[in-house]
């Protein structure tokens, strides 16, 4: 490692809208999965903190919920207010919108956006625009929208511009010392992680026809020797929604904890013995004192 007062290391929030690649921006920035993701909105609900370190710099990524600006029940205040607190104690700001696509969501988000802070703008999915050419027109719209500190267009799936984005922001980390260990990843412990690759599984393989009305709630996570032992609940608002987790005979919920059991063998190096089960727990989302036991704030 360098000397200190040549290192530089320091904290950056990535925000946007929901659905615009947040988490897969994480995931690949890091070079591995901490934070789920899925094509529905609203994936995120925790503030995720993603660690990558190399000889000059510490880089200490905070994912932070897509900012809800509709269906405000207590569980979408809670994440916007997660934003919000973030904003207030970095040193950068990514601040990741769609190729293409800006409207009053992302405008939104960009209010919150704060003016003594550097802010990127990163242009995600560019690879998903029919013609290149309108890259530069649209990017040039953005810069009268405000100004920004450095607009970098990447595709954080195909890992194109990473290593652009990542030179723009160590040019904005102050000199300082290691935050964490050089080999930590993420701030989060393998209960939490546990937890959101099971959470991923239920919206991948639900689709569009459960509600974001679940969540996970991990009852026992026991190491036997090198074997993690983990008893998860998945909760849902109502009996009908339990019953399409489950399937038919079961099927789709062995297809769900097998998925998550194998996503967690691979982000913890090691065999996992999962057990699953779905609960009814109606209006959860709404109840304050449920959220605070699934450590929403």
């Amino acid at each position: 490692m360098t000397e200190s007062a040549q290192f530089h290391s320091g904290f950056i929030a990535i925000v946007g809208r929901p659905n615009v690649g947040k988490s897969t921006l994480l995931n690949h920035l890091i070079g591995q999965k901490i934070s789920i993701t899925s094509r529905k909105a609203q994936t995120t609900r925790h503030r995720i903190t993603g660690i990558l370190t190399d000889e000059r710099s510490q880089f200490v990524f905070v994912d932070t919920p897509g900012f809800q600006i509709k269906h405000m029940n207590a569980l979408n205040r809670g994440m916007n207010r997660t934003v919000s607190g973030v904003l207030r104690d970095v040193n950068v700001v990514l601040f990741v919108i769609e190729a293409g696509h800006f409207d009053e969501r992302d405008r939104k988000v960009m209010e919150l956006l704060p003016d003594d802070v550097p802010v990127l703008l990163v242009v995600n999915k560019s690879d998903h625009l029919s013609d290149k050419a309108e890259l530069l027109p649209f990017i040039e719209k953005l810069s009268q929208e405000r100004s920004f500190s450095a607009i970098v267009p990447v595709s954080a799936k195909q890992e194109l511009h990473l290593d652009t984005l990542l030179e723009a922001i160590r040019s904005y980390l102050p000199e300082g010392e290691l935050i964490y260990a050089e080999d930590e990843i993420t701030d989060r412990n393998e209960r939490f992680l546990a937890a959101e690759l099971l959470r991923e599984k239920v919206f991948r393989f639900t689709g569009e026809e459960l509600p974001y009305s679940v969540s996970v709630v991990i009852e026992q996570f026991k190491m036997d020797g090198k074997l993690r032992r983990i008893s998860a609940a998945i909760l849902v608002d109502k009996d009908a929604h339990k019953a399409m987790l489950i399937g038919k005979k079961g099927e789709k919920l062995k297809e769900i904890a097998t998925q998550a059991r194998l996503d967690m063998e691979r982000l913890f190096d090691g065999k996992v013995f999962l057990e699953v089960f779905v609960k009814v727990k109606s209006g959860w989302a709404d109840d304050a004192r449920v959220l605070r036991s699934l450590g929403y704030e």
